[in-house]
This record gives structure tokens, sequence and C-alpha cells, in this order.
């Protein structure tokens, strides 16, 4: 039996990256709250990029329908918690892999998370957690890797000293202790999330409308696809190795969506042109979602 070496499994990323930078990747750690869909898909890709430590949490368990996006979700991980399936199965990629496996009580240890990591990458879709989570990366100056709400594969990176996301968006969460945010405040964050990616995407075009209006009526779980997702997910991955490596370029904390339909990349656009197609999309929201 062929015996593992990390040297091996990385031998092709030669050209892409230096052995140096190799073993930066080697020794950085990155934290991820939630290794289901991009998540997942983002610790997949850095796993096979090289990366050797990780943190990750998730509260939950596989599902069947998670099959058809996630991907740590297979027939065997059913009914498993997704975290330490994540874990197991990351391990079977790269054995000498060092990482840390936490449930819910990732929120409350992030003062001790944050301090020892390179980064953080967002895996999470709790609005109170997201919130919290937001507002302790800043406060330890930690660059935080996330992804819209959005039909189109999307990415951000938001550095310690932009604005949080419910700043953007004006979430009815800002000022409000994440303990005390309410499912109400999180489908109104979402409502004001989905409204964005209308404004600066052309996502409408990709989507069942008639569904989309459901899930904004909170009458049906979000629905995901398989291509969108582990493209989300490499994105964010693909940030993150930039951010470890301290290469230029790369998106910022307003982020970009990829078309792959039109084969372009869609970026947020001028706010004399938002404004006015933000009228046309709330009254668009209206009508869906009565």
């Amino acid at each position: 039996m062929t015996t593992f070496t990390y040297e091996e499994m990385t031998t092709r990323n030669r050209g892409f990256v230096t052995a140096e930078e190799q073993e930066l990747l080697r020794n950085s750690r990155i934290f991820i709250p939630g290794v289901r869909g991009m998540g997942g898909a983002a610790f997949m890709a850095l796993v096979r990029a090289g990366v050797g430590r990780f943190i990750i949490a998730d509260i939950d368990t596989f599902e069947i329908s998670n099959l058809n996006r996630q991907l740590f979700a297979r027939v065997d991980t059913i009914d498993r918690p997704k975290a330490e399936s994540a874990c197991r199965l990351a391990l079977e990629i790269n054995p000498e892999l060092e990482i840390e496996v936490l449930g819910r009580e990732w929120t409350d240890r992030l003062d001790d998370i944050l301090p020892r990591v390179d980064l953080a990458i967002n895996g999470t879709d709790d609005a109170a957690a997201g919130a919290h989570y937001y507002r302790k990366c800043r406060e330890h100056r930690r660059t935080l890797i996330d992804a819209y709400a959005s039909p189109l594969p999307s990415v951000t990176v938001v550095k310690p000293h932009d604005p949080r996301i419910e700043e953007r968006l004006r979430y009815p969460t800002l000022g409000v202790a994440w303990q005390n945010i309410t499912d109400d405040m999180a489908v109104e964050c979402l409502m004001k999330e989905i409204e964005y990616v209308l404004v600066h995407s052309s996502s409408h075009k990709y989507v069942d409308l008639d569904i989309a209006g459901e899930v904004a009526a909170s009458k049906r779980s979000r629905f995901s696809f398989s291509t969108m997702v582990t493209l989300a997910g490499t994105l964010m991955a693909e940030e993150a190795i930039r951010i470890v490596l301290g290469r230029s370029g790369g998106t910022d904390y307003r982020g970009y969506f990829f078309n792959a339909h039109a084969m372009r990349v869609e970026r947020p656009i001028a706010a004399p042109i938002a404004f006015a197609k933000r009228l046309l999309v709330r009254r668009f929201m209206k009508r869906m979602l009565a």
C-alpha cells in the first residue's frame, strides 16, 4: 500500500504556488462554522489545497435533502453530525490534518477561537449567530469571507475595518445583543439581503420566482443547487488562499456575483442606478410575497 506524504499529495500544486507558499498553507489555521453547503465546499477545497489546520463547527446532522449539494453528505453520513462527519472524511483525504471540531458552543468560544486562526469563513445561515460572528471578527481584527443568499455564486471579503453586512444593508439587528435577535428580525434580514441581491445582480432571471416567493414568505425551505453551492464555496476558498499567501487582488466587502449563464462577473452597481432599481425591486417583492 502506498504511504501517504503531504509532499506527494501537494506536488501538483507547484506552478500555482511555490514550495514556500505551500508551507504557508500547511501551517495556516482557518475557522469555518457551518460545513454544509458553501462552507463545506470551501472546507473541501482548502483541504485539497493543502491547508493543514482547521477549526470547524456545526450544530446539525445530515439529511437526505442535503445530498444534492453538500459535499460531505453521503448515504453513510445521513443522521450523523455534520462537523464530525466532515472531519472524518477530510482526514481520509489528508490524515495529517489538525482539526478541532465544535458544536453549538462555538458562538461562546469566539474570544478563544479567533485569536488562534489566520482568517474566518462564514458557512452559517443563522442571523443571530452571524451577527455575533461578524462583530467578533471586527473585535479580534480577523478577515471574514462570506457569500450572499443568492442564486448566482457570490463571495465577499470583509476586512476588520470594513462595514459589517448588518450596517451596510441596515438590518434590524443593529445595536441588538445577538442573543436577543428574534426570528422576525431574522426574516427581515433575509428580505433585505434578497433585495440587495436582486438590485445588484441578474439573479431573478435564473430561478422560479413563484418558489422564491414561497421561500420569502417562509412557506418552504430555501432552494439550492449543487453547481451554485460548490462554485460559491470554491470562490470563498480562492479568496482564503489569496489572503493566507498575502497575494494582492481579490474582491472586497461588497463582493461580486459570478454569472456562468451569461459568462460574466456582476459587481455592485452605481448608487444612482441602484436607487432606481431598488424601487422596482421593492414593488416586485411585494407582489411576489402577495
